[in-house]
C-alpha cells in the first residue's frame, strides 16, 4: 500500500511539473504566432500585390520616343514613356484596331493602325 502511495506521489510530481512546463511555455508559442500572423499594410499590399502582375504582348507598339523609359501597364493594355530625368513624356494605348501615342500634355499625336486578323 506504502508502494503505491509513493507511485501516485511521483506520477503526480510528473503531472505538475508538466502542466507547469506547457503553462510557462504557452506565452511564449502565443508570442511566436502573433508575430508570424501579422499582416501587411493596404500600402505594402499596393506596393508588392501578392498577386502576379498581367503580361502582355506590346510588339505591336512601333513608336517609342528616342531615350525615353518605356514603363509597359499590363493591366491598362499601355506603355508609358519616361524621360531620362523622371518625368511623364507621354503614353500608348491600343483603342480597337489602332495604335494611338499621346504627348506629355495628352494630345494625341500619331495613330498606328493595325492590320485585321483574316480568318483563313
Amino acid at each position: 500500500m506504502e508502494e503505491n502511495t509513493v507511485m501516485q506521489d511521483k506520477m503526480l510530481r510528473w503531472l505538475m511539473l508538466c502542466a507547469c512546463l506547457a503553462a510557462w511555455a504557452t506565452p511564449a508559442l502565443a508570442d511566436d504566432d502573433e508575430e508570424g500572423s501579422k499582416t501587411q499594410s493596404m500600402h505594402q499590399l499596393a506596393a508588392h500585390p501578392p498577386i502576379p502582375s498581367a503580361h502582355k504582348d506590346f510588339s505591336q507598339f512601333r513608336y517609342r520616343p528616342v531615350g525615353d523609359k518605356v514603363v509597359e501597364q499590363a493591366d491598362a493594355n499601355r506603355l508609358l514613356f519616361w524621360t531620362p530625368q523622371g518625368t511623364p513624356d507621354g503614353y500608348a494605348e491600343r483603342l480597337g484596331n489602332a495604335i494611338v501615342y499621346y504627348d506629355r500634355t495628352g494630345k494625341a499625336i500619331r495613330v498606328q493602325q493595325l492590320a485585321m486578323p483574316t480568318d483563313e
